[in-house]
């Protein structure tokens, strides 16, 4: 399992932070000022080789079904699979994400995906891997399974010395954003994320969002250039908190995604 996922300068300010995942976040759309509980995500991604891709998704569907039962028992709260479109050498080309309300869940559901009999198919084992574990308080997702999504992952370097008491900032600007265009319909979910376990540098932030079709993705476009002609000040608030340079983006099509 894996995942990871330019614009014009508009976009590269106003989509910081990073995924994975990616991924479905729990909960149905709120409103941005609500503290929510925070969620925990696993993302998993891989470099496989392309005449391999086939043996890949028969893997991809056998861990399906332990994520549906795991989503089904309360395990987790939300899963999805992608396959990269923006491709880069010795990149990710495949990945997944899963989602739970606690660490100790998230460990419980890997565990079960690690013990499946599939661990040791040779596709895997000629496939580069990496796996990230993320957390947010700022997500939102409709219930239900989806199949026509495209995952959207900006991840972008924190700024030295920003400041951003309660993440007002965030709220006012990204998250305010994310939740009209989840209520409009035209994303199925999002969430802004941080490492819970580092393996990058810390400070790092991203934003995940899946867009409704590639519809959703026009939509966002056009929100974040409302924004920029709506609210500069805002947007320069929320570009003082990351750092343009080093930032990176994966735009790839989620083969199926589900959430309670």
């Amino acid at each position: 399992m894996k995942t990871r996922l330019s614009f014009s300068a508009a976009f590269a300010m106003s989509t910081a932070l990073a995924w994975l995942l990616l991924g479905a976040r729990p909960v149905q759309a709120q409103g941005s000022s609500a503290e929510k509980p925070p969620v925990y995500t696993y993302v998993s991604e891989w470099g496989v080789p392309r005449a391999m891709w086939a043996d890949f998704k028969k893997q991809d569907d056998a861990d399906l079904d332990l994520l549906k039962k795991g989503l089904g028992d309360g395990t987790i709260v939300g899963f999805g699979t992608f396959a990269v479109l923006n491709h880069q050498e010795d990149a990710p080309t495949h990945g997944s994400w899963f989602t739970a309300t606690s660490m100790a869940n998230l460990m419980k559901m890997l565990e079960t995906l690690r013990n499946a009999p599939g661990l040791t198919a040779p596709v895997l084992a000629a496939s580069k891997h990496w796996d990230y574990v993320m957390s947010s308080t700022n997500y939102g997702a409709h219930s239900g399974t989806f199949t026509n999504g495209y995952l959207r992952v900006a991840i972008w370097p924190g700024k030295a010395g920003a400041n951003d008491p309660d993440g007002k900032i965030v709220k006012a600007t990204m998250v305010a954003m994310l939740e009209k265009l989840l209520t409009d319909g035209a994303i199925h979910s999002y969430s802004i994320d941080t490492e819970n376990v580092h393996s990058n540098d810390p400070g790092s932030m991203a934003v995940v969002f899946v867009a409704n079709g590639a519809e959703g993705l026009d939509a966002f476009n056009a929100a974040v250039a409302e924004m920029g002609k709506n609210n500069p000040v805002g947007l320069a608030a929320y570009g003082s908190l990351v750092e343009a340079h080093g930032h990176r983006d994966t735009l790839a099509r989620v083969s199926v995604m589900s959430s309670k």
